[in-house]
């Protein structure tokens, strides 16, 4: 039976990354089990079962290329030492290491915490770790350190695959920054490091370890390449270090949406499962240790409630004390752990704990997946991040939820799709173009929105005439139709297009009458179009999610009013995200999560005959519930009929 820990739907793992408090990236090196074990007493005394554990590579594998005249090599020792003639040895590997490890194992094994193995960690916290008999070498490529990685991976994997601690092999910490590579030896490195795991050990699930993935398939290290050859998807959503998240306070929503977003775009695009294998607030010049406590608490709740598998801390301990680099050169390296230096927790720990403490007591073993009423379609040449970041927060504002797709993949069945900041003349291709209006045609909602681009056949379907076009010089404000429900906003993006209605619904113009928005009907459904790039825009603009700023938010309200009649629960709110959850025919659960640093009174509207059977968590009165700041709500409602 196959090792089931992040591949079953619904289940949620909660843990952190782990290097020894006393020695950081020297633990192997540097080996004290005393203080292992003290470390690992901390951890599993405060509820921590789950580590994730690097083998920096040298450590593991001290080979040295000895050389003869004219740098020519002559043969692999360890040191001066010849290679021992064992399997271990002859993949030059340390046999006090493999050691090591071991007890490192025996200990986790003894106090219940289970081991994600980072195996080639030849890059951690910004420095590179490489044996050095392959310095010099780029190791995604050249063929020697190709044939020693295989060895590395086939004596590790072959002594420790029984080892009842180990949960998941990862191939490495965050291999795609070891060396460039060109998108086909991306693929041919992943697959011989993965398919050599798989030949020795087909129990534990093969996980990715790699983060930033692009989601256009023809990229370097793209998601859907790493689904292919692993089982699991990683991503290591710091807001410090991808596009567009450190614009806003860590506990606000779109700090908050972070990693839920780039997990949900990781999983819906690879079509495998998706953790948040590194996250964290990276210290105390981000956001004091309470604040960064609640900003753990929020992305816990999201990232459950939206079938992410784990969230696991960076990391255990805090290792500001250590000299040697990367903690010499690093000051975001120094501060990150859920316990001081000294063994001491933070208040992150007592969130971990509580959220622990909440789910062993909730009635269902595991939540069921969310219900999700769109497809959201990214596209060629545009900012695909941003604008999967803004839709899916947009979307949660507007009170539904959103299911990603590249435009080439096959088409997912929804009643609402969103095409959002479409760009350039190649942004889709043809046959993917018809399929979609098809669909349309057929009775679903389109919404798109227009950044500098070309969509054909297009106009005709949409109902109206581009006259002409010209780069925007002004931001006026769009006032809106009242069925549309949303005050005057403003109009941003570098291009726009001067329309005349014939056959499309004027929603939204500029002060001098040219449409913004508009709709019209096309075969049984509707096209509905937005003439500027709104997920880029706001991508690009501080605040742009704040409790105070526009509520652009509305528009994807209204483009999804027919797909939310499928919704039992809708609440009052935009930073409160809500999903729903089916435990059967007429049993569901709600969770809310409150995305606000303020506490939120949340009306709930259900749809008759749903209603309140229990709340699991926060206070509810009627169909009113209380949230704290940060904070999240999980109500049972039943059908009664």
């Amino acid at each position: 039976m196959r090792n089931s820990i992040f591949r079953e739907s619904g289940s949620f793992e909660t843990g952190c990354n782990y290097v020894a408090s006393h020695a950081g990236t020297r633990m192997w090196s540097d080996w004290r089990p005393r203080e292992v074990a003290r470390d690992l007493d901390t951890l599993s005394r405060h509820g921590i079962t789950l580590v994730r554990v690097l083998l920096i590579w040298p450590d593991f594998q001290p080979i040295t290329a000895l050389r003869t005249y004219h740098g020519i090599p002559r043969e692999v020792r360890i040191g001066d030492e010849l290679l021992p003639d064992t399997d271990a040895g002859r993949a030059g590997m340390d046999p006090v290491m493999l050691d090591r490890f071991a007890d490192f194992a025996d200990m986790a094994e003894k106090r219940g915490i289970s081991i994600v193995v980072a195996l080639l960690t030849g890059w951690m916290s910004g420095r590179l770790f490489v044996p050095p008999a392959l310095e010099g070498l780029n190791v995604l490529t050249d063929p020697t350190a190709l044939m020693w990685q295989t060895r590395f991976v086939t004596a590790f994997v072959s002594r420790f695959r029984k080892h009842k601690a180990v949960a998941a092999w990862d191939l490495g910490n965050e291999c795609n920054c070891m060396a460039p590579a060109s998108r086909e030896a991306a693929w041919a490195w992943t697959a011989l490091i993965s398919k050599t795991i798989r030949s020795l050990d087909d129990t534990h699930p093969v996980i990715s370890g790699m983060h930033s993935l692009p989601a256009e398939p023809d990229q370097p290290w793209s998601i859907r390449d790493q689904a292919e050859l692993s089982d699991v998807l990683t991503t290591h959503p710091y807001p410090v270090f991808t596009p567009h998240c450190a614009r806003d306070p860590v506990n606000t929503l779109r700090s908050s949406m972070h990693a839920t977003a780039e997990t949900r775009l990781y999983t819906d695009i690879g079509g495998k499962p998706a953790i948040a294998e590194e996250i964290g607030a990276l210290g105390r010049m981000i956001c004091s240790e309470e604040v960064e406590a609640v900003m753990a608490r929020t992305n816990l709740f999201s990232l459950w409630a939206n079938d992410c598998r784990a969230f696991m801390w960076w990391c255990g301990f805090d290792l500001r004390h250590l000299a040697h680099a990367p903690y010499d050169w690093d000051a975001c390296e120094r501060d990150l752990g859920l316990f001081t230096a000294d063994r001491k927790p933070k208040p992150i720990v007592r969130e971990l704990q509580a959220f622990r403490d909440f789910r062993e007591k909730l009635p269902f073993r595991q939540l069921p997946a969310h219900t999700r009423e769109a497809v959201c379609i990214l596209t060629r040449n545009q900012d695909q991040w941003g604008v999967a970041y803004s839709a899916f927060t947009l979307a949660k504002q507007a009170g539904f939820d959103v299911e990603f797709q590249y435009s080439e993949q096959p088409l997912k069945k929804a009643s609402l799709y969103l095409l959002p900041s479409v760009k350039t003349s190649q942004a889709i291709s043809r046959r993917s173009w018809l399929a979609l209006l098809e669909r349309v045609r057929r009775g679903a909602t389109l919404f798109v929105s227009l950044d500098d681009c070309m969509l054909s056949p297009f106009c005709r379907e949409a109902g109206f005439i581009v006259e002409s076009r010209q780069d925007r010089v002004s931001s006026p404000e769009a006032v809106f139709d009242e069925t549309v429900n949303c005050p005057p906003l403003p109009v941003t993006g570098g291009i726009r297009y001067n329309l005349r209605a014939n056959r499309a619904t004027v929603l939204g113009h500029e002060p001098d009458g040219n449409p913004v928005f508009t709709s019209a009907s096309f075969g049984k459904g509707r096209i509905l179009v937005l003439t500027f790039p709104l997920e880029t825009r706001l991508a690009q603009t501080a605040g742009a999610f704040a409790a105070d700023a526009p509520p652009y938010w509305r528009l994807y309200n209204y483009a999804a009013a027919s797909a939310l009649k499928s919704r039992v629960c809708t609440r009052d709110l935009p930073h409160v995200a809500v999903t729903e959850h089916h435990l059967g025919v007429r049993s569901r659960v709600i969770v809310l999560v409150n995305h606000a640093a303020k506490d939120a009174d949340v009306k709930l509207t259900l749809r008759k005959p749903w209603r309140v059977r229990q709340a699991l968590r926060g206070k509810c009165v009627a169909n009113s519930c209380s949230i704290g700041a940060n904070d999240a709500a999980v109500v049972m409602i039943e059908n009664r009929n």
